[in-house]
């Protein structure tokens, strides 16, 4: 990204970009190719970072190959753990005002963070892409994916998010504040005996929205347009069982007073 940075406006809001990463060694160098071709029209300081989760591909090397010495693209590679963990790790190593998350397969588009920006400037702590309500619209998503994903909806809104349409959407936006003191009460995957194999989704992204709400934070919807990956790596009854689990954990945990 040799045009990132300069000639940046101070006053406006920097911006760390973090992009899990697990075996993406097919996509990963057109992920960061599109992140060049965006963030070198933006005005405010910017860095991305790339956290390998412990991929057994070429992930990590393609990507170190976008890294810049001032540090405005960066490659953290952890342990495998699984989304949660990737985000964790990315989020804490953020060091700009303003810390945002996509998936590696640029579902959403980059352009869309304009958008999430502007709801931030507007006094949103929390912008979330949301693929429901007006504006917002799906392309090429399976008909079984999309019932699966309202039905998983409708539990978290009956249990934990009222009135937010859609928490999975990976394509969020946070005031560093807000995010890491969100980070510090998430209980999902914190520690070493949380065992994730392969590419699982979790309801990590329900537990940071849970707790941001907890915490008073002002939770706002974006409307995206988002694309469904031909080489998606969800295993919808598997991922989600699973995600339901952690739904219930979630609801446990907010009980019991966890994320106050």
């Amino acid at each position: 990204m040799q045009h990132m940075n300069r000639d940046r406006v101070a006053d406006s809001p920097s911006l760390s970009l973090v992009i899990p990463a697990y075996n993406e060694s097919p996509r990963i160098a057109a992920t960061l190719r599109a992140a060049e071709r965006f963030l070198s029209d933006e005005s405010y300081l910017m860095e991305v970072i790339v956290v390998d989760d412990g991929s057994s591909d070429e992930t990590a090397t393609i990507a170190r190959q976008f890294a810049r010495p001032d540090g405005s693209v960066r490659v953290l590679s952890i342990p495998h753990g699984g989304k949660a963990a990737a985000l964790r790790a990315g989020m804490r190593a953020a060091s700009h005002d303003l810390v945002a998350f996509s998936d590696a397969d640029l579902a959403t588009p980059l352009s869309f963070l304009s958008d999430l920006r502007a709801a931030i400037s507007d006094g949103c702590d929390v912008a979330i892409g949301s693929r429901e309500g007006p504006g917002a619209y799906r392309v090429g998503e399976p008909r079984y994916r999309h019932v699966m994903g309202r039905v998983f909806n409708l539990l978290v809104r009956l249990l934990l998010l009222p009135g937010i349409q859609d928490s999975q959407c990976g394509f969020k936006i946070f005031h560093r504040t807000a995010a890491q003191q969100i980070l510090s009460r998430c209980r999902l995957y914190a520690d070493d005996r949380s065992v994730v194999r392969g590419p699982r989704v979790t309801a990590f992204d329900v537990e940071m929205l849970v707790v941001a709400k907890t915490l008073g934070y002002r939770i706002c919807s974006i409307p995206v347009v988002w694309t469904y990956g031909e080489r998606s790596k969800v295993q919808p009854a598997q991922d989600t069982w699973n995600n339901v689990r952690d739904v219930l954990r979630v609801r446990l945990n907010a009980w019991r007073g966890l994320y106050t």
